[in-house]
């Protein structure tokens, strides 16, 4: 790295960028502090809950689950995805342990390799934007779908077009931009109110769900064991098509990692809350998930919910209401907008840090962080530019775009089965065991289970939902995700090859570093 690493150092300890200690660590790792430390153990824990939003996550790919079978894909599918996403956050949480930098998992690799670290860092960094890219472009574009068919649903006659739903996310795109821009000493408080509301939202859709069920209460072994394989096709394989909406909801937590510089003593703090998300979201889950399975209206109606958006339809046949269907889609609406705020506050730290390693084009300009709001402005403007030409894609072809769509879970899942596999079978955990945070003993198992896990969701994300399969059904996110990794090795070819950036001033073991903590 030739800017902005440790060889310069500050010419201040303000305690904006941190303790000593702070800067220090980061220093040690080959970076300067540029980003205020102004989150806390319990802001980013709920930014990490917030970027899940339980409501959202599950309810929005909601339709998955219904031709996944039903209330057994949804409650047992959610209990599954619930220990097995926990080992994927262990693992990604004893990395940010070791190495505390919003660089994330492209840097893990660099680190822990023994051979090839370039390429494999390289490779995996562009992997890891591209999920951070189009993860919050699902985030966007599920939110401008989701808007469409609550209008839909109260007003039959409605039929939001693809230029109407584009100029929708556009919306969205930019007024999610004008937030993370403007209001960035404000969103750690933001990320705050998130919480609390999502509960108490949550509270309200268990109370109003199980007052009115005008679509019928359900019995405990019906509401927990119905499982209806006629609407997918897949056979006795269509429970594992259940299981995508819970699989989505988690896919993005490891993305607080590129929140590490702005927390006080990350080696501790974010593998907490990295850590406790999934059992705390998980466990609120169930409080939203329970009711529906209870009071579920027939599957065979659900998959004929307008724009493909099965959770406003449940609110309306359940409540019996439009008023109150609409209530209740109104607060998983606001839920999704903290989400979008969330999660591009994320992915933005997450550009900035690649930039910074001179690993994109103009990487000059993006790596820029703004002198008086302290944000990475240019890499939001990237992010926001980059979804909304994206969202072009879906004019000409609805199938094509829900691939790019698609290929963010993808993405971040295989950016985070490289530094784990690296760590667990060429390093034998050597690194990770020099974690402040780490599983111990424990960590071969919870490595284990994180990779195979990985290795199965990744075949079900390519896997159409049913059959038979249709143009426009099919699923072409492996194409576009393979599509991806040529172009990243192919930029590594013409520019990373001849050493233009990651000249780390330390080999995988910094002393420096292991001192400092």
């Amino acid at each position: 790295m030739d800017t902005k690493h440790a060889s310069e150092k500050p010419q201040s300890e303000t305690p904006s960028r941190g303790t000593v200690h702070d800067i220090n660590s980061l220093s040690a790792l080959g970076y300067v502090p540029e980003l205020r430390r102004n989150r806390s153990l319990f802001t980013l824990l709920f930014q990490t809950l917030a970027i899940a939003a339980i409501p959202f996550g599950e309810g929005g790919p909601l339709i998955s689950a219904i031709y996944g079978g039903g209330q057994l894909s949804i409650f047992v599918g959610w209990l599954v995805v619930l220990v097995l996403d926990e080992c994927v956050a262990l693992s990604l949480s004893e990395l940010a342990s070791r190495y505390p930098t919003s660089a994330g998992p492209y840097y893990w690799s660099f680190q822990i390799a023994k051979r090839h670290k370039t390429v494999l860092s390289f490779i995996n960094g562009w992997i890891w934007l591209i999920g951070n890219w189009t993860i919050t472009l699902s985030v966007n574009f599920g939110f401008a779908s989701m808007i469409s068919a609550t209008i839909a649903m109260y007003h039959p006659d409605f039929a939001a077009n693809s230029w109407q739903l584009l100029l929708i996310f556009y919306a969205i795109c930019l007024l999610t931009f004008v937030i993370c821009t403007f209001c960035n000493v404000f969103l750690p408080m933001v990320d705050t109110i998130c919480a609390i509301f999502t509960a108490v939202s949550i509270l309200i859709i268990l109370l109003a769900l199980s007052a009115t069920a005008k679509a019928g209460r359900h019995s405990a072994a019906y509401a927990l064991g119905n499982y209806d394989t006629s609407l997918s096709g897949w056979g006795n394989f269509t429970f594992f098509i259940g299981l995508l909406p819970a699989a989505y909801t988690f896919s993005a937590i490891g993305m607080i990692s590129s929140m590490a510089e702005e927390v006080a003593n990350p080696a501790i703090k974010v593998p907490r809350a990295m850590s406790l998300c999934v059992p705390i979201g998980g466990f609120a889950g169930l409080f939203f998930i329970l009711p529906i399975c209870f009071t579920l209206p027939p599957l065979r109606d659900i998959t004929s919910a307008p724009a493909g958006q099965a959770l406003p339809y449940i609110l309306h046949m359940v409540t019996g209401s439009p008023g109150g269907g609409l209530g209740l889609t109104f607060l998983v609406l606001a839920i999704t907008m903290f989400c979008s705020i969330s999660i591009t506050v994320a992915a933005s730290r997450c550009t900035w840090a690649f930039a910074r390693d001179k690993a994109i084009p103009m990487s000059s300009l993006f790596s820029q962080v703004h002198p008086t709001l302290n944000v990475p402005v240019n890499s939001l403007i990237l992010i926001t530019i980059i979804q909304m030409l994206l969202g072009l894609i879906n004019l000409g072809s609805s199938s094509a775009f829900t691939a790019f769509v698609s290929v963010g879970v993808i993405a971040l899942a295989v950016s985070y089965a490289i530094p784990i596999a690296i760590s667990l079978l060429w390093d034998r955990r050597r690194q990770i065991s020099l974690a402040q945070w780490n599983c111990g003993t424990l960590g071969i198992i919870v490595n284990t289970v994180a990779l195979l896990w990985i290795a199965f969701e990744l075949v079900l994300f390519c896997m159409p939902t049913a059959l038979p399969v249709t143009k426009t059904s099919m699923n072409y996110a492996s194409v576009v995700f393979v599509g991806f990794g040529v172009l990243a090795a192919g930029w590594y070819g013409i520019y990373a090859r001849r050493g233009s950036f990651f000249h780390y001033p330390f080999s995988s073991t910094p002393s420096e570093f292991v001192r400092t903590n």
